[in-house]
C-alpha cells in the first residue's frame, strides 16, 4: 500500500515550496474528489451522516483507496498544524496561549486518524495487509503521536513515540534498502529524540540507537516479532554483524588523529559512525580486490556504502557541535574545539573516498592508459575483430574523463575550506601538489581530444603544459610514502602514479614534438608547390616537372605589362640612335652651345663620319 512513499512524496513538494497552507488547500481538493469518486461525499445541504464517514476495514478490503483518504485526513490536519507553526514562528513572544492549543488539537487529530488506519490494517485477515503495511501504518502513527508530545512538552512520551518509530523505519530501510526511510530518520526522528533526551537529562553520550532500544516497547510481542523478522539485527546492543565486522576492524574508536593531533570522542553516535566507516572499507577493500580493473561501473558502485557512512559521521559531528552552539559554549571550548578537529578530519576523510570514487570510474592508472573498447559481459566470444569506436565515440570518453577530473579539483578545493586547514602550510602545499597532479591528467585528456581532431599543435601545447604541471607535482610528493596497490584508491597518490604520468608525458611530448615538425616541413613543402604551380609553363622550363606538366597553364593571357631586365649599355647605345620627340630642338641648342672638337690630324668630315654606327661600323 506504500503509506511512507505517499506521505513522503506529498511532504516533500510542501518542503520545496515552503507553504504548507497551500499543500492542505490541494489536500482538501484531493479529499473531495476521492470521497466523490468513493460515494461518501455528502450532497449538498443534506444531512451530516457519520456513518458514511468511518472507514472500516471491509471498506478497504473493497476498495484500498480508503486507505488513500485516511492519509489525505491525517495529513490534512497535520499540514494545518505546520502552516499554524509557519505563520506564528516570528513572533517575538514564540507560540503560546490559543495558538500552541490549536496546534496541538490538530496534531492530535492527525495522531487520531493514523491510529484509526493502523488499527483497520492490524485486521490482516480482512483488509488483506502485509506486515509492512501494518509497520509503516504503525511507524506513521506513531511519529505523530511524538509530534504531538514534543509539542505538549512532554518529553518522555515523545522520545517512547519516536524510538517506536525509529527502530520501525531501520528495519524498513534494512530490509527494502529504499533511502526514503533513511530520510525520515535524519529528519525529523532523531532530531527529536536527541533534544528529547536532552530536556530529559539523559547523558550526550548516549547513542540515538541506544536511546530508541532503550525505550522501544519492547513487552509488545507481535511488534517485536514482526521487526526482528526484517531485521533480526534491529534491537541487539551488539548485533552479530557488528560482532563480525568489530573482530576484524576492531572495537569502537575512541580517538581521532588529524595532523598529529589527537582528540577523544565523546559522542557516541560519532564513535559508532567511524567504527561503520572502518568496517566499510574492509569491506570495499575485499569488494576491489575481486572485481577486474576493466569493470569501472562496479568498482565505483563499491564505493556506495562508505560514502553513507562518512556522511552520516558527518552529520553526526555536525549534530553534535550545533548542540554545543545552541547551549552558548564558545568557539574557545574544549570541547566545541575537539569537535571542529573532528569534523575537519571526517569530511576530510568524505571527500578523500569520493575522490577514490571517481578515480576508479576514469581508468586503469587514473585514466592516463588509453583503454581499447569494452566488451559487453554474457556475450559469446565471436571470431570476428572487436570494431574500434569511431571519433565521435572516443571524444566523448575524453569529455566524461574531464568531467570527472573538474569533479576531482572541485573536491580538492573544498578541502581547503574546512577549519584548520589554512593555516597549516604543509598540508596546503600537498594539496597543490595533488592538484597540479589532476590538472596534468585533465591536460592530457583535452590533448587526446585535440589529437583525435587532428590539431597537433594545440595536443603539443596542452602536453607542454601537463608535463609542466606533473614535473611540480614530481617534485613535492617524490618523497610520500609509497601505499600498496591492494588499498582502495582514495585521495592518496603514491610517488610511483606521479613517475609513471611523468615518463607517459615525456614520451608524448617528444612524439607530438616530431609530428608537429613534420607538420610543419609538409606545410612549407605544400606552400612551396601552390606557389610553383601558378606559375605558367613557359617560366619554369628550367624545371623537371616530378609531378607532370599542368597543360592548361602555358602561358599568361591576356598579357600583363610587367617589366624586362635588360643590359644598361644597350640603353646607352640606343640613346643615339631613337628619335624622341623633342630632341632635334635639344640637339640644336647644344650644338651651337659647345662645337665638337676635331682631333689634331683630322677633318670635320672624318669625325662625323666616325660618328655613325655602333663602334664606329657604319651602316
Amino acid at each position: 500500500m506504500e503509506v511512507t512513499k505517499f506521505v513522503a512524496s506529498g511532504r516533500e513538494k510542501a518542503k520545496l515550496e515552503g507553504d504548507y497552507a497551500a499543500y492542505r488547500k490541494g489536500l482538501s481538493n484531493r479529499i473531495h474528489n476521492l470521497r466523490t469518486k468513493l460515494g461518501t461525499a455528502q450532497k449538498p445541504r443534506a444531512k451530516y451522516d457519520s456513518s458514511k464517514t468511518v472507514v472500516t476495514a471491509e471498506d478497504i478490503a473493497r476498495n484500498k483507496e480508503f486507505v488513500r483518504l485516511l492519509l489525505l485526513t491525517s495529513e490534512r490536519a497535520w499540514a494545518h498544524a505546520m502552516s499554524m507553526r509557519e505563520i506564528h514562528s516570528t513572533e517575538k513572544k514564540g507560540i503560546t496561549g490559543s495558538t500552541r492549543t490549536h496546534i496541538i488539537s490538530r496534531l492530535h487529530k492527525a495522531t487520531t486518524y493514523a491510529d484509526h488506519l493502523f488499527q483497520l490494517l492490524a485486521d490482516q485477515a480482512t483488509t488483506g495487509a502485509v506486515d509492512e503495511d501494518v509497520l509503516e501504518a504503525r511507524a506513521y502513527a506513531a511519529s505523530l503521536s511524538g509530534a504531538t508530545a514534543f509539542e505538549k512538552q512532554n518529553w518522555e512520551p515523545c522520545v517512547k513515540s519516536y524510538s517506536e518509530a525509529r527502530i520501525i523505519y531501520s528495519a524498513l530501510a534494512t530490509s527494502t534498502k529504499s533511502d526514503i526511510f533513511r530520510d525520515l530518520l535524519s529528519d525529523p526522528i532523531d532530531p527529536s529524540i536527541r533534544y528529547g533526551a536532552y530536556q530529559m537529562r539523559l547523558p550526550r553520550t548516549v547513542a540515538i540507537e541506544a536511546i530508541a532500544r532503550k525505550y522501544f516497547p519492547s513487552s509488545d510481542e507481535k511488534l517485536v516479532s514482526q521487526v526482528e523478522k526484517l531485521d533480526p539485527d534491529v534491537l541487539n546492543e551488539r548485533p552479530t554483524k557488528a560482532k563480525a565486522s568489530s573482530a576484524e576492524a576492531g572495537t569502537i574508536p575512541k580517538t581521532i588523529t588529524w595532523r598529529s593531533r589527537t582528540v577523544d570522542l565523546e559522542d557516541a553516535a560519532i564513535a559508532t559512525a567511524l567504527a561503520s566507516v572502518n568496517s566499510a572499507a574492509q569491506k570495499l577493500q575485499e569488494t576491489l580486490a575481486s572485481v577486474t580493473a576493466a569493470q569501472a561501473r562496479e568498482r565505483a558502485s563499491a564505493y556506495d556504502e562508505i560514502l553513507i557512512a562518512s556522511q552520516d559521521t558527518m552529520d553526526a559531528t555536525k549534530h553534535a557541535i550545533d548542540e554545543l552552539a545552541g547551549e552558548g559554549v564558545g568557539q574557545s571550548d574544549r570541547r566545541m574545539q575537539s569537535l571542529q578537529i573532528t569534523r575537519t578530519a571526517v569530511s576530510y576523510e568524505m571527500v578523500s573516498w569520493r575522490i577514490g570514487r571517481n578515480r576508479v570510474l576514469v581508468g586503469q592508472q587514473d585514466g592516463a592508459v588509453v583503454e581499447g573498447p569494452a566488451v559487453p559481459q554474457g556475450r559469446k566470444k565471436s571470431k570476428k575483430p572487436v570494431q574500434e569506436e569511431g571519433t565521435g565515440r572516443k571524444l566523448a570518453h575524453l569529455r566524461e574523463k574531464a568531467v570527472l577530473y573538474d569533479s576531482i579539483l572541485q573536491s580538492l578545493d573544498s578541502i581547503k575550506e574546512l577549519p584548520g586547514v589554512a593555516a597549516d602550510t604543509q598540508f596546503l602545499e600537498e594539496l597543490d601538489a595533488k592538484y597540479s597532479y589532476f590538472s596534468a591528467l585533465k591536460c592530457l585528456t583535452i590533448a587526446r581530444s585535440h589529437a583525435l581532431l587532428t590539431n597537433p599543435k594545440n595536443a603539443l601545447a596542452l602536453l607542454a603544459r601537463a608535463s609542466e604541471k606533473c614535473n611540480a607535482a614530481h617534485s613535492q610528493l617524490e618523497s610520500s610514502m609509497d601505499t600498496s596497490d591492494a588499498s582502495p584508491p582514495n585521495i592518496t597518490i603514491s610517488p610511483s602514479e606521479v613517475q609513471f604520468l611523468k615518463n607517459l608525458l615525456d614520451g608524448e611530448l617528444q612524439h607530438y614534438r616530431a609530428l608537429v615538425e613534420l607538420s610543419n616541413l609538409n606545410e612549407s613543402t605544400t606552400k612551396s608547390e601552390e606557389q610553383t604551380s601558378r606559375q605558367p609553363l613557359v617560366e619554369k622550363l628550367n624545371d623537371y616537372p616530378v609531378k607532370g606538366v599542368n597543360l592548361e597553364n602555358l602561358v599568361t593571357y591576356p598579357p600583363k605589362l610587367e617589366p624586362i631586365p635588360v643590359k644598361p649599355l644597350f640603353f646607352d647605345a640606343a640613346w643615339n640612335y631613337i628619335e624622341y620627340p623633342g630632341r632635334e630642338i635639344q640637339e640644336k641648342v647644344e650644338s651651337k652651345s659647345a662645337p665638337e672638337p676635331v682631333v689634331k690630324g683630322q677633318t670635320t668630315e672624318t669625325a662625323a663620319q666616325q660618328k655613325k654606327g655602333w663602334f664606329g661600323f657604319g651602316r
